[in-house]
C-alpha cells in the first residue's frame, strides 16, 4: 500500500473517531449558564419577557437588575439594541410597544442601592 494512502487513511480515521467521540460519546453540555451567553435573538426574547413583567409590575429596579444579566452595558442601551433587533425580526407591534415603553422608563432610571430581585 502506498505510504501517502496510509497517511490519509489514518487522518480520515482520526477525524471520524474524533467526531464520534465529540458528538456521541461525550457531547458538550452547558449547565448553570447566565443569560449573557445567549444568542442575540434569544437575548431579545429575554428583553421581551422582562418588558412583559415590567408592564405589570412597573418596577424599573427589578427590570434593570434582570437586564444587567445580559451584559455590562446600561439596561437602557440593552433595550434599545434589542428593540432594533426585534424590529428586524418582525416582532408584533404589541411586543414592540412593550419594549418601547420599558425603554422610555429606563432612559431616566437610576438604580436604587442594594436589594435583591423580588
Amino acid at each position: 500500500m502506498n505510504r501517502w494512502l496510509k497517511f490519509f487513511l489514518v487522518i480520515i480515521l482520526g477525524i471520524i473517531l474524533g467526531l464520534i467521540y465529540g458528538w456521541v460519546m461525550s457531547p458538550l453540555q452547558y449547565r448553570d449558564t447566565t443569560p449573557i451567553t445567549l444568542r442575540y435573538d434569544y437575548k431579545t426574547d429575554f428583553v421581551l419577557m422582562v418588558a412583559e413583567d415590567f408592564s405589570t409590575s412597573q418596577n424599573a429596579d427589578k427590570a434593570g437588575r434582570q437586564l444587567a444579566l445580559l451584559g455590562s452595558d446600561p439596561p437602557a442601551d440593552i433595550v434599545t439594541q434589542s428593540l432594533a433587533h426585534a424590529a428586524q425580526m418582525g416582532y408584533s407591534s404589541a411586543d414592540m410597544l412593550l419594549i418601547q415603553n420599558m425603554a422610555l422608563v429606563l432612559q431616566t432610571w437610576r438604580p436604587s442601592a442594594g436589594g435583591s430581585i423580588p
